[in-house]
């Protein structure tokens, strides 16, 4: 966005923050294709992607190491000078309720920031079982990325949650058919991911022999992927 001039002062107009949450067990070309759609789109200034200590609903879930997983994600975004790594969720005690992490964020940019949660269209039918909802979409702009496959029932979840259609935006997003859990399960089988992740990650991913022991019983749906 421009700088605004405030008595002689370089100030910059309100900054528009994307906010991209998940375990990132690994992160994929379809988060970062995600995050770049809604970054063009509603013009963002940066697009944050931020990992979870621990999802509050997969508490009992394997996860990999958070330095592994941040290491990673540093790879996958490096050639791109508006995407960052978020720290915010790791900084504190699990779990890392969605509420929490957006009222952090907003003390970290200002309160003159605007949010955007960036999340798949399927995701928002559990939006009443996370934490505090009526305070997520007063601290956010809710950015939906449609998903084939998934209508939501927008105006029943309005009746339980007033405001949510306005704080709502929904994208189409082009779809690309990856999930964290699937290629945990296919490094464990030694299937390929080449194309599914950028070179970087996948490199990082043989370097330091991760997924590979991983059973069945490990390879639970990610509710980010």
């Amino acid at each position: 966005m421009a700088l605004e001039r405030v008595s002689g002062v370089a100030a910059r107009a309100a900054t528009a923050i994307g906010v991209l949450g998940g375990t990132f067990d690994p992160i994929h070309n379809g988060h970062l294709v995600i995050a770049e759609e809604a970054r063009v789109r509603l013009q963002l200034d940066r697009v944050l992607f931020v990992p979870a200590q621990a999802s509050p609903f997969k508490q009992n879930q394997h996860t990999t190491p958070a330095t592994h997983r941040c290491r990673m994600i540093e790879l996958a975004i490096a050639g791109n000078p508006t995407f960052a790594l978020s720290r915010v969720d790791l900084q504190r005690p699990a779990p890392s309720y969605t509420v929490d992490t957006l009222r952090l964020l907003k003390q970290e940019w200002g309160e003159g920031s605007q949010l955007y949660f960036i999340m798949g269209q399927d995701a928002i039918a559990g939006l009443l079982a996370w934490r505090d909802p009526a305070e997520i979409i007063r601290l956010a702009r809710l950015v939906l990325m449609r998903r084939p496959g998934h209508a939501p029932d927008i105006q029943h979840l309005e009746a339980q949650l007033p405001g949510l259609r306005e704080s709502l935006i929904i994208l189409d997003s082009p779809e690309l058919s990856v999930s964290s859990t699937e290629l945990r399960r296919r490094v464990a089988m030694g299937w390929p991911i080449r194309y599914q992740v950028p070179d970087s990650v996948m490199h990082y991913i043989m370097a330091h022999q991760l997924y590979r022991d991983y059973d069945s019983a490990s390879l639970t749906a990610d509710q980010h992927a």
